[in-house]
């Protein structure tokens, strides 16, 4: 049953874990029988795990999970939790000694959110392995989502609650494109067709909506003291790709950020997003991209949506 969430891809799970009272979370997407990877990353401020092993030049074909996480670069610790739990399912890499999950991943910076000292672990990690399942996604202020804002050219102050959202595409002959985006950017989310602002920066003063791209075209900088950013996600699809052309549908799926994000890949924002394709279907690349960007920019849509 078609649901518009990314676990309408066959093979795919996903499974959210958050600590609410602190402000932040992980989100995990696991693909049990592997699935051939890809990741583009274009924002200039990221925090990210085995990302190089992604390239098409290196050895690993599959990886089994990827984990999308609040607290900054301490946030990568939860990675080691998915590790755990998928060893303990015999899921990995067979080394011939030992069978090593291939976990990717990547943090958003949520410390000024919540309590700046509860940060995603690897109990937490292992805690949204637990809750993974094939159904419905929870979408808002949950898992990676949690302490997830957008909006942040005037800081904290001006911002709104950004979080996690999921979409998925389905396209003749069977093949589905679905997309999870954790949307905790700096600039303003916006409708793709219209440019109308959803969510973004406020004036303090009147709490309308101050544009960030013209606020910032206006006033000619961007004020370095601006933390608190990046949105990371990922793509899945059952089509038959390789890293090659895994790594170009991320690259391509980052139309979808700038449809729905305005700026984004800014210098203080680390937008990452990845790609799993479990391969049983033969498709067109082109295809899968131009659907991946559509389902990207619905994602992005969903999560301030869904607060």
């Amino acid at each position: 049953m078609y649901k518009g969430y990314i676990t309408d891809v066959p093979g795919i799970e996903v499974g959210h874990a958050q600590d609410n009272k602190g402000g932040t979370g992980c989100t995990v997407v696991i693909s049990r029988e592997g699935a051939v990877g890809g990741v583009d990353v274009r924002g200039s401020a990221p925090g990210t795990r085995e990302t190089d092993l992604l390239r098409p030049t290196n050895l690993v074909q599959h990886i089994h999970a990827v984990v999308l996480s609040g607290g900054s670069a301490f946030g990568l610790a939860a990675a080691n939790g998915v590790m755990r739990y998928l060893e303990e399912q015999g899921i990995g890499y067979d080394t011939g000694v030992a069978k090593v999950p291939i976990v990717a991943g990547a943090v958003i910076f949520d410390l000024g959110y919540g309590d700046v000292r509860t940060r995603p672990d690897e109990n937490m990690g292992y805690q949204a392995c637990k809750n993974a399942g094939s159904g419905m996604v929870a979408q808002g202020s949950t898992g990676a989502g949690t302490g997830a804002t957008v909006g942040k050219v005037l800081g904290m102050k001006s911002s709104m609650k950004g979080g996690i959202g999921t979409s998925s595409i389905r396209l003749p002959g069977g093949i589905v494109v679905g997309a999870i985006v954790v949307v905790n950017s700096l600039g303003d989310v916006v409708e793709p067709d219209t440019g109308r602002i959803l969510a973004g920066a406020r004036d303090p003063g009147t709490g309308r909506f101050i544009d960030t791209r013209r606020f910032l075209m206006e006033n000619g900088g961007l004020n370095d003291a601006v933390t608190g950013n990046t949105t990371i996600g990922v793509i899945a699809t059952n089509a038959r790709l390789n890293k090659e052309q895994a790594n170009k549908i991320a690259s391509m799926a980052h139309d979808g950020l700038a449809l729905a994000i305005r700026p984004v890949h800014t210098m203080l924002d680390g937008d990452t997003l990845f790609t799993l394709a479990t391969g049983k279907i033969e498709a067109d690349v082109n295809v899968i991209g131009t659907a991946a960007v559509e389902a990207v920019a619905r994602a992005v849509v969903n999560a301030v949506m869904s607060i």
